[in-house]
């Protein structure tokens, strides 16, 4: 799933995307750590993995954020 990141906090590695229907949803570290980043700016495209792998739901949460790549 993609997404765009909204906001990111360097001290503890959390922040929030937006979905593309501009739902925000929030990460924490062990789902940024995943993916290997160091950095995120704000408006970046990010592709994402949900639990549940639907993205829909009110128990979902990012399990890993990386850079959108084509």
């Amino acid at each position: 799933m993609q997404a765009t990141a909204y906001t990111y906090d360097p001290e503890t590695r959390s922040g929030q995307v937006l979905l593309d229907d501009g739902t925000p949803v929030p990460f924490d570290a062990p789902a940024f750590d995943a993916g290997g980043l160091r950095l995120l700016r704000p408006g970046q495209r990010v592709r994402i993995e949900t639990q549940p792998a639907d993205g829909t739901g009110p128990g979902l949460r990012i399990t890993l954020v990386t850079l959108q790549t084509l």
